[in-house]
């Protein structure tokens, strides 16, 4: 047998689901500095432009930046690791003495799990 809680009011069902972002200018939230930093950089390596004023709007910036950023490696060599990972393996590999494993260059969550256990902390 299990026990819930009672927090009466606290969850009527006539309360129904509340909107995570409102339509009306005075609710809106600016953009983070991290968000537009991101926004900044991929602007200029598509070379499209930021609309004027989005930085005022986070919701509508991150609506951006999903149609624009690059989309997800697809294929043979999708689950692959990156160049940037096989280099650091291999950084921490010669700082640790030892080898990477092989079948880490072909996965590349396995590279991250070696990774993250032999860092030099």
């Amino acid at each position: 047998m299990s026990y819930q809680p009672q927090f009466p009011g606290f969850f009527t069902s006539d309360q129904g689901a509340v909107p995570a972002h409102h339509h009306d200018d005075s609710h809106t939230l600016a953009a983070t500095p991290k968000q537009m930093q991101y926004a900044t950089a991929l602007a200029a390596k598509t070379g499209t432009p930021l609309p004027k004023g989005i930085g005022a709007d986070r919701v509508a910036l991150s609506a951006w930046i999903d149609g624009h950023k690059p989309k997800p490696v697809e294929g043979r060599f999708a689950n692959y690791p990156s160049s940037k990972q096989v280099a650091f393996a291999e950084r921490i590999a010669r700082v640790k003495r030892r080898e990477v494993p092989r079948e880490c260059f072909h996965d590349k969550t396995m590279m991250s799990r070696w990774i993250d256990g032999n860092k030099p902390r």
